[in-house]
């Protein structure tokens, strides 16, 4: 009963997340590769679910715009965007998303840990889309990987920067405020006398 009730919160968190993602998509400044809060949504989702439900809920989420919601950016949707030119840096959410989880995983959930496997999924996400944008347009005609990065990075390095640090601040006070997050996005530290407890989240301390 209680695992079944951890499971549907779980997909509660997934779902608002997903919304989250959707509704940060349509917040848009048009251009080739539109500025959107869409990357703000995708850190808030990882710092507030973790990992794993966090990767999941993007998995959704792009699953979701796949088969034809129009949850991507200026309410496009469909295999057209996710694979098309400026579809690597949708893709690259879910890698984004799996670095996290292993960083996080193996290192834990203190806030320089969470911070630096975003900031080194920020770089995959680059990395990725880049290479990906590059084959487009190398098949077409031309753009090199250093006009690429010109044309989809540079742009969006400080404003992306900015949406990390005010995704932990945000997923931060949140988790001080709603003590039924999924336990395993509460940091947890040694109280006196050598027990566990959860900080952020629940519970005593």
């Amino acid at each position: 009963m209680q695992t079944a009730a951890r499971s549907s919160r779980n997909l509660s968190y997934a779902a608002f997340c997903v919304s989250l993602m959707a509704v940060c998509s349509w917040i848009a400044i048009p251009a080739p590769v539109p500025f959107t809060l869409q990357t703000f949504a995708v850190f808030s989702t990882l710092c507030l679910l973790g990992g794993r439900l966090g990767t999941l809920a993007i998995a959704s989420y792009l699953a979701l715009g796949f088969v034809g919601l129009p949850i991507f950016s200026n309410g496009m949707s469909g295999p057209g965007v996710l694979f098309g030119a400026t579809g690597g840096y949708l893709i690259g959410f879910l890698f984004m998303g799996l670095l996290y989880w292993l960083f996080t995983a193996l290192f834990g959930r203190g806030r320089w840990i969470q911070l630096a496997a975003l900031l080194l999924g920020l770089l995959l996400l680059y990395a990725f889309g880049s290479l990906w944008f590059m084959h487009f347009y190398l098949t077409g005609g031309g753009m090199n990987f250093a006009g690429v990065l010109s044309y989809c990075v540079l742009p969006f390095i400080l404003p992306d920067l900015l949406k990390l640090s005010l995704a932990l601040l945000v997923a931060g006070r949140v988790q001080k405020q709603v003590r039924f997050l999924p336990p395993e996005t509460r940091q947890r530290t040694a109280a006196p006398g050598g027990d566990l407890r959860e900080k952020g989240g629940g519970g005593g301390g």
